[in-house]
């Protein structure tokens, strides 16, 4: 078991609950995602408590991310897209501290789990949904007929464009637990390799040299994805939000 790259991922019931046949329990899974969300809060309240004019190294972190969103969604948005930075926010700095928790040996990696990336993916698509018809009306669906198309492709475009909407959250979600996921695995399967030919002796160990090497090489280059990921996702809700403020670029 100690060698086995899916049992990471188990669902465990830390506190059972169970109601009229419902499964409430609070799992490893629900404790990670509350640790990241805690992580985040404290992380923000330490760096902004000082408010410093010369700001220290925490609060320049701080207002760096600040900025990298901000700047992100308003390049995607525009100014009007500014309203949905808290949401953006939001979802940058959890996914991102839910990823990097994750990468702690024993710890749990939430968004590994394709049911927790695709609860924010249909999160992002419902509040884009509501907020394209709210603001726009049936002028929304704009979004699916592409300008200067012929008449007679624009059957064919607008299924196209219909498909291709309705499955947004599925590659939304899907890249995000996707990389997570074989990321975490390929670390363990290398790390096992150290461990089994550590067994055999000297001639094991100098062996395990090179999948020690990959492992570590493998561990740096997954902090990188950790952010990469939660940056995709972020920048995927800018420009769906976009959709939903000026959809066919109107």
């Amino acid at each position: 078991m100690a060698n086995d790259p899916i049992h990471q991922f188990h669902i465990n019931r830390l506190v059972p609950l169970d109601f009229n046949g419902v499964d409430l329990s609070f799992t490893n899974s629900s404790l990670f995602m509350v640790i990241a969300a805690t992580g985040v809060s404290a992380f923000l309240v330490w760096a902004t408590s000082g408010r410093g004019l010369v700001p220290s190294r925490v609060q320049s972190v701080a207002e760096m991310s600040y900025e990298f969103i901000s700047g992100m969604l308003r390049d995607a948005a525009g100014s009007e897209g500014m309203k949905f930075f808290p949401f953006v926010f939001s979802l940058f700095m959890f996914i991102l501290m839910a990823n990097l928790v994750g990468m702690f040996p024993y710890f749990f990696t939430v968004t590994s789990h394709l049911v927790v990336t695709a609860a924010l993916a249909l999160l992002v698509f419902v509040i884009v949904l509501v907020v394209g018809l709210m603001r726009n009306g049936l002028h929304f669906f704009r979004l699916f007929v592409p300008s200067g198309i012929p008449i007679i492709l624009m059957p064919l475009v607008v299924a196209i464009e219909v498909i291709s909407f309705l499955t947004r959250p599925v590659s939304h979600s899907v890249r995000l637990f996707a990389n997570m996921l074989a990321g975490h695995i390929t670390i363990k399967v290398f790390a096992g390799f150290i461990v089994s030919l550590g067994a055999f002796g000297a001639v094991g160990a100098a062996g395990a040299v090179l999948p020690l090497l990959m492992t570590i090489a493998l561990t740096a280059l997954e902090f990188l994805v950790a952010f990469l990921q939660a940056y995709v996702f972020a920048m995927l809700t800018c420009i769906y939000i976009n959709d939903a403020l000026h959809p066919g670029g109107h």
